[in-house]
């Protein structure tokens, strides 16, 4: 046990031990049984009692201090703190509080203090003091609330979204980015069972990969359509992680880490498209050596049978289509040798206009108008003539087999800035369906009869290859292309 250590005797010194000679048992124990450093002063500060882990804290011996006043020992910046708690227990009150000292060697240490007041025939005669040092348990504190303060910064600027599920499926935890993601605050989500968000067509998936999670205890990956708070889906994959109980081995919840994948899925499609044009263009040099070969003695021989006979009626026809077939073959040939274009500076409104002129004939038998407006007078563009020619001709002869019981045709000519421009190609039809629509100027799509698949994955190459973009929107009441270029 730590036995008390007599620091004074003068008059109140002695006032005070008397006051805890009278119960000695119960008094003294709360010296030598206290866990805590402990003192007691007199009502101005100074010291009377002390045990000896008071004194091993402070490091001062006996003699250091009869010649210090308790608040002598405080932290400037606790300087005030320790006089106004310290006056408020001489005044009756128990005071309880933390506060910084500086032993002997210098040292700061973080203590809690509690200050008792010591009553003597309804007089206030001295003061308890039990101080705990508390420097680890602050500093551990400090340690605790930085890694808060981490994990808040970094659950709230994280673009993915943190998700946890208790084992019945329901969110019991959401990070802030689902506002960015999916438009829900946190709260909407707590509550609400994981299915709530994922597709129907992905759903038994999802539900397939959760089981196989908490049978097997193992993380899962998985990619789903996820249902924002518009209605609208994206895709988003999510990395689900078991949380265990380590004292019974029992999984506690379902952690997840999901993140927009949108953006890479449509990636992958243009790479998948890609790859198609470089098959396609692959296939289209052979078809083209393969055809051209017998085509061209075709012709030759066609040449001397017309030379040799009166009767030429038919021969003007075969030829016409001898030159529609190697016409064909050019366009399958820009599939196989996208980069042969010789580019010339073109007026572009002139390039629309004898577009125009070759679709007037179509137009006007199937009762369609076609009219150009244009907002930009004589730009120019660089370009190659005939593929641009090719790309308007293409759209205009589309627009007019999408209007079979006739309609109008505007051709919108418009600057978009100082760099581009801006054609717009609608029609009056009755729109293409959404699902045909995504599927546009994918390599051999087609929903025509005698189509190739071909006309609008041409016409977006020949595009890209000039460094524009091309793009098509459609509803029930037309189909509008629109086809940016650099001046």
């Amino acid at each position: 046990m730590n036995s008390p250590i007599e620091v004074i005797k003068n008059e109140k010194g002695i006032l005070l031990r008397n006051h805890l000679d009278k119960g000695k048992k119960k008094k003294w124990r709360f010296f030598t049984q206290n866990q805590d450093a402990i003192c007691v002063l007199t009502l101005d500060g100074q010291f009377v009692l002390v045990n000896s882990l008071f004194e091993n804290m402070t490091e001062y011996s006996v003699d250091e201090l009869i010649k210090k006043k308790f608040q002598s020992l405080s932290h400037i910046e606790s300087l005030d703190k320790v006089f106004n708690y310290f006056h408020r227990a001489v005044l009756g009150q128990v005071q309880n509080f933390d506060c910084k000292m500086i032993n002997k060697s210098g040292k700061v240490i973080d203590l809690n203090l509690s200050i008792i007041p010591i009553i003597e025939d309804d007089e206030i005669i001295g003061v308890y003091i039990a101080a705990k040092d508390i420097t680890e348990f602050k500093k551990k504190k400090i340690e605790i609330r930085k890694i808060e303060e981490f994990h808040r910064v970094l659950t709230e600027n994280v673009l993915d979204i943190i998700l946890s599920t208790n084992l019945l499926g329901k969110v019991i935890y959401v990070s802030p980015s689902c506002k960015h993601l999916l438009g829900y605050n946190s709260d909407e989500l707590i509550g609400k069972h994981f299915s709530h968000f994922i597709h129907k067509d992905d759903l038994e998936r999802a539900i397939s990969d959760r089981e196989m999670l908490m049978a097997k205890f193992e993380h899962i990956r998985g990619s789903y359509r996820f249902q924002k708070k518009d209605g609208t889906f994206i895709w988003m994959e999510s990395i689900c992680h078991p949380i265990i109980d380590p004292d019974t081995q029992n999984l506690l919840e379902v952690i997840s880490i999901i993140r927009d994948i949108t953006e890479r899925k449509k990636t992958q499609g243009l790479l998948l498209n890609s790859e198609k044009l470089t098959i396609a263009g692959q296939l289209a040099a052979g078809i083209c050596h393969e055809v051209r070969n017998p085509l061209t003695a075709i012709k030759g021989f066609i040449q001397l049978i017309e030379a040799r006979t009166d009767n030429k009626q038919f021969f003007d026809i075969i030829n016409s289509e001898m030159n529609r077939i190697e016409l064909i073959l050019n366009e399958l040939l820009i599939l196989a040798k996208p980069n042969e274009i010789k580019f010339v500076i073109a007026n572009i409104k002139t390039l629309i206009e004898e577009s125009k002129t070759l679709i007037d004939t179509l137009a006007i038998m199937n009762n369609i108008q076609i009219e150009i407006i244009n907002e930009i007078g004589d730009l120019s563009v660089n370009c190659d003539k005939d593929q641009i020619k090719q790309v308007f001709i293409n759209f205009l002869k589309n627009a007019v087999e999408a209007m079979p019981e006739g309609g109008k045709i505007t051709i919108e000519l418009l600057k978009l800035n100082e760099e581009k421009l801006k054609i717009l190609i609608k029609d009056t039809g009755t729109g293409i369906p959404q699902p045909i629509l995504n599927r546009l100027g994918q390599p051999f799509f087609t929903t025509k009869e005698t189509g190739t698949g071909l006309g609008i994955m041409i016409s977006k190459q020949i595009i890209e290859n000039h460094y524009g973009t091309l793009q098509f929107w459609s509803d029930k009441n037309g189909t509008v292309f629109e086809v940016i270029l650099p001046l």
